[in-house]
């Protein structure tokens, strides 16, 4: 045999080696396993090279060994209930006690009752009102965020931090190596550690050749969270950045949407801070979560949802399909990137089926074109079920909303895609209050108001290629 059909001989062993690996791979929709075996099978090398990168969710074993044995070693979290002789707090609706449920399932969190909420109105606001509880902090000061860029507002946060630190704060600030390179490598976060305040890296991506090798180098913490004091937390959609987001001007403003919260939830939030900041830094600080937050008479209860690649899988989702199949009288959805899996764009369409006003806002200019691209060709079908939508017009809606019958509120970092699915982690908070659900309510009324409505005529007069362009590109998110 030459040499030629021996080469040819070990490619087509090789190919059955990782298809079979494929279809053995746990957690994998048929639709995914297919679109593998398909690139594989027809892309000779790259295909499987492709798959060997891309195609398993994998951050590594050393660092999933390490955050198992973090997680192992914090005490189990449990929601302060009537402590401190105060009244029996408010609690979840029966209606409802299913979706915390599902919440608990995923991160092991109760509801946590009494606490005190107030959405904040612009991006600026978010800032400015971090830095103030930064500057009140007496005991410590915790962040965590994908994307801090060394603008204005980026660098007002690393100002706050170092003046907490000189009067003797223990201040924590983790950024996730890929979203926020340009601030670790800048002069600002060296001047931060030089000031005392203790810095780490989410996810170091370190030689890029070498990270591709242990792990996915696309699996990110996608995760905002900020926790002073143990008892004040921050959960939304914002980057520690300047609206103007001036890396992607052309896109801006990038429109998000904060809560600010007091109260037992943000211990939670502490939980899911340690988990990530242990690590990856020698640092036990398991202490911290057994202070005790007092509750507010009359406060809502809220529940923190932690996902990511290392947790159950399809819990993002899950939490998603569980809120639309509850939902009675309207359903309004704010997302800046939208790829479903096929059971969520069945629950929004059996949503709208059984006739709930169901709504979804998208910005009308994505930064990922891809990305707009895969989410307008799964219009036709929303629309066809009588799912109304609207592509906003005001910059870059990049706020992640879900609000129902004007009660419920789920609000945080996690897209409708399949990377906050998959690959990224995620912080939301689920919440109760019709007083704040109003309030997130008014925020997407505002949304809807600078926001064009697409019809179904507008979706069958797009051209030929623009329709083989979206599906095109909507067939790589199984595979992706």
């Amino acid at each position: 045999m030459s040499i030629t059909g021996i080469v040819v001989e070990i490619h087509i062993l090789i190919e059955i080696l990782v298809i079979i690996r494929v279809i053995l791979r746990p957690h994998r929709e048929p639709t995914s396993r297919l679109a593998w075996i398909v690139v594989i099978a027809t892309i000779p090398v790259a295909g499987i090279l492709a798959y060997l990168l891309l195609g398993e969710v994998n951050i590594g074993h050393r660092r999933v060994t390490r955050m198992q044995r973090v997680l192992a070693g914090l005490p189990h979290y449990s929601a302060p209930r009537d402590t401190c002789n105060h009244p029996a707090l408010p609690s979840v609706p029966e209606r409802y006690e299913h979706l915390f449920r599902v919440g608990r399932s995923i991160s092991n969190f109760e509801p946590a009752e009494g606490n005190q909420a107030r959405l904040l109105p612009d991006s600026n606001t978010v800032i400015d009102e971090m830095i103030r509880d930064i500057d009140a902090a007496r005991d410590h000061v915790h962040l965590l965020f994908y994307i801090w860029l060394p603008d204005n507002n980026g660098c007002k946060v690393v100002e706050a931090l170092k003046r907490a630190a000189a009067r003797g704060v223990k201040c924590r600030a983790m950024a996730d190596g890929l979203g926020s390179r340009l601030m670790i490598k800048s002069a600002h976060w060296r001047e931060m550690s030089q000031a005392g305040v203790h810095v780490a890296v989410a996810l170091p991506i370190g030689n890029p050749l070498k990270r591709m090798l242990i792990g996915r180098i696309d699996l990110r913490n996608h995760r905002k969270i900020v926790v002073i004091d143990g008892g004040i937390t921050y959960c939304g959609s914002q980057n520690c950045s300047d609206a103007e987001f001036r890396i992607k001007a052309k896109f801006a403003p990038w429109v998000d949407a904060v809560v600010r919260f007091e109260g037992p939830i943000a211990r939670q939030n502490q939980y899911l801070f340690l988990s990530d900041w242990m690590t990856y830094v020698d640092e036990d600080l398991s202490d911290l979560l057994s202070e005790p937050v007092t509750p507010f008479e009359h406060g809502l209860p809220a529940q923190v949802i932690g996902t990511g690649p290392t947790v159950r899988n399809s819990a993002m989702p899950e939490m998603f399909t569980a809120l639309i199949h509850t939902s009675r009288r309207e359903l309004v959805i704010s997302t800046p990137y939208f790829v479903p899996n096929e059971p969520l764009q069945e629950a929004l369409c059996a949503t709208a089926y059984r006739g709930v006003d169901t709504r979804i806002i998208f910005p009308a200019h994505n930064d990922s074109r891809f990305v707009a691209a895969a989410s307008r060709s799964y219009y036709r079908e929303l629309l066809e079920a009588g799912v109304k939508i609207y592509e906003y017009t005001g910059g870059l809606l990049h706020a992640k909303t879900l609000t129902f019958d004007g009660e419920i509120t789920l609000i945080g970092s996690a897209n409708m895609d399949r990377r906050s699915f998959d690959l990224n982690y995620e912080n939301n908070i689920l919440l109760y209050d019709p007083k704040l659900t109003t309030a997130v309510r008014g925020r997407q009324e505002e949304y809807l108001a600078s926001a064009k409505e697409i019809t179904l005529e507008d979706v069958t007069n797009w051209s030929l290629p623009r329709r083989f362009w979206n599906n095109t590109v909507a067939m790589l998110g199984p595979v992706l």
